[in-house]
C-alpha cells in the first residue's frame, strides 16, 4: 500500500489461478467490492476486474493487466486494493472491516481491548478482539453484543455480559 493507506480497502487476496486466461480464486474476499470494471491495485498497479464469476464464497476473477496463467501465479498471495472513492454506499450499521480493525473495545468505562480482524462466519460476522489481558474476545455482530459502532471516535461498545465474559 502507499502512503495514503486509509484511502484503500481491502478487497481479498490473491489465490490459486484458475484456467489459462490469468483468472485467479480470491481468498478473503469482500464481493461487494470485486464487481466487473472495478479498479484495484496489486503489486502497486492499478488495473481492471475484466472478469468476474465463481459466488459470493469463492469468487474468481481475471485482471487486465495480467492476461495468462504463469501471470497470474505470480501474483498469489497479493492484496487486492480498492480505493475508498470507489467502493459502493453502504447501509446504515454497516461498516467495511478494514474501518473497524483497530477500534478499542469498551463495555462501559472499561476498555476491554482492540480490533484484531473481523471474521465472517455462516451466520454472522464477527469481530476477534485482543483483550488487554492478552486473551481473545470474540464478538458477533449483533445488537445484543454490540450497542454501539463509533467509526470516526474509533470505537466499539459491546455488552460483555451478553457474550458471558467478566
Amino acid at each position: 500500500m502507499d502512503a495514503n493507506a486509509g484511502r484503500w480497502l481491502r478487497a481479498g487476496q490473491v489465490g490459486r489461478p484458475h484456467g489459462l486466461d490469468g483468472s485467479f480464486h480470491v481468498r478473503r474476499a469482500v464481493p461487494r467490492l470485486l464487481r466487473a470494471g472495478a479498479t484495484v491495485l496489486v503489486c502497486g498497479r492499478r488495473t481492471r476486474i475484466v472478469r468476474r464469476a465463481g459466488d459470493a464464497h469463492r469468487p474468481i476473477v481475471r485482471l487486465e493487466a495480467w492476461t495468462d496463467r504463469p501471470a497470474a501465479e505470480t501474483l498469489n498471495g497479493q492484496e487486492l486494493l480498492v480505493d475508498r472513492a470507489d467502493a459502493p454506499e453502504l447501509d446504515e450499521d454497516e461498516w467495511w472491516a478494514d474501518d473497524l480493525i483497530g477500534c478499542l473495545v469498551y463495555d462501559g468505562a472499561r476498555e476491554v481491548g482492540a480490533v484484531r480482524q473481523l471474521i465472517a462466519l455462516p451466520s454472522c460476522e464477527v469481530l476477534e478482539v485482543g483483550t488487554n489481558e492478552g486473551g481473545e474476545l470474540l464478538v458477533p455482530l449483533i445488537s445484543d453484543a454490540v450497542r454501539a459502532v463509533d467509526v470516526e471516535r474509533r470505537r466499539i461498545e459491546v455488552d460483555v455480559r451478553f457474550l458471558a465474559v467478566e
